[in-house]
């Protein structure tokens, strides 16, 4: 044991300064109130129906501050509404498809780390903690969730927080592919044969044959069964797209990984969402966890395990902190218990950490 696992700063590719601005919303006073703020600036104007161009004819430094106004003046939601690229090509075919890949103005702000939250995550040091999964029958270990942590200004940040910016700043499917290979390289050395847990957002997997292959490289480099890789999906994030949810899932299990349902809390949709994804896990809700002292939740629970136990699955009960909340798991027919009963998640000291690229 050497030390804790190293921290990663990975490189955003943050935009230069710009020249030349190619705007383009279907909201119509959007459009002509960014003009109005670029003409006062001293800003070339061009214009079209549903278009807005605006050169600096001196380097780029008013359309930094042009950007610098728009992030504090317009709202979020016409942000989100606007298309921008910068420094457009003149070739027809090239300005095609850089119009066809342009991020909103929203992302456009975000990656300049206009915002302050952008700023934050492009300075943001990354590592991956473990917290550990017992059987609660036998009281042994038998896996490891894999979770995000990061470090700002001085200070710990969780993994939610680190997804919310970088969804704001368009780079969702960098990060979670970060997060998702950092996890299972840091546990190459002390993993054993225990089962890993690792998240991941089926909407940063838009073809998974070409987004997951350097996953699937991962998992051989680190010399890691795939039997004992278990891919968590948060159930609300497969509310959203069953029909791309399942396809991802159906690759997981082509390359031999196994598939859990995460979060899955009160509600009688959980039951329709489990009978459909048919996940190898099913994780219940630290709130519905936390709520089986109740009739209708843990007849939720009940229900839930007996259906997941149908389709030969597992169920864990998230959030255990104490032995009578295990107690309630073990009742409802939980086979796994994960909380800080169990263990808090740590940054573990293998014998040798590889070098994560992030490309």
């Amino acid at each position: 044991m050497t030390g804790p696992v190293d921290s990663v700063r990975p490189s955003w590719e943050t935009p230069r300064s710009a020249r030349r601005l190619l705007l383009a919303s279907t909201l119509t006073h959007v459009l002509p109130s960014i003009s109005r703020v670029a003409g006062a600036m001293g800003l070339r104007i061009g214009t079209a129906p549903g278009l807005l161009d605006v050169v600096d004819d001196e380097g780029g430094r008013r359309i930094d501050r042009l950007l610098q106004r728009l992030a504090r003046e317009l709202t979020s939601a016409e942000t989100q509404a606007v298309r921008v690229t910068t420094d457009p090509p003149a070739d027809g075919v090239a300005l095609a498809t850089r119009l066809l890949t342009a991020p909103t103005l929203a992302v456009e702000l975000a990656r300049r780390g206009i915002t302050v939250e952008m700023g934050l995550l492009t300075g943001a040091e990354l590592w991956p903690v473990y917290q550990p999964i017992m059987s609660l029958t036998s009281g042994g270990m038998v896996g490891h969730e894999a979770l995000l942590r990061g470090r700002v200004d001085g200070r710990e940040v969780g993994g939610g927080d680190l997804f919310f910016l970088a969804e704001r700043g368009g780079w969702l499917d960098r990060l979670d592919r970060l997060a998702r290979e950092a996890a299972i390289s840091h546990a190459a050395g002390w993993l054993g044969g225990a089962d890993l847990y690792v998240n991941s957002d089926p909407a940063a997997v838009h073809r998974p044959s070409v987004c997951l292959a350097s996953t699937e490289r991962a998992v051989h480099e680190a010399g890691i069964d795939p039997r004992q890789l278990v891919f968590e999906v948060v159930a609300s994030h497969a509310v959203t797209d069953r029909e791309h949810l399942l396809s991802v899932l159906e690759h997981h299990r082509s390359l031999g990984w196994r598939v859990a349902l995460d979060d899955v809390g009160v509600g009688w949709s959980g039951l329709a969402l489990v009978s459909v994804v048919r996940p190898d896990v099913v994780k219940l809700s630290k709130a519905l966890v936390a709520r089986l002292h109740e009739p209708g939740p843990n007849a939720i629970a009940r229900a839930l395990t007996e259906l997941t136990h149908l389709h030969g699955g597992t169920v864990v009960a998230e959030g255990v902190e104490s032995e009578l909340m295990a107690d309630r798991a073990r009742a409802v027919g939980a086979d796994l218990g994960q909380g800080w009963l169990f263990g808090h998640p740590v940054r573990p000291e293998p014998e040798s950490e590889p070098e994560l690229v992030l490309v």
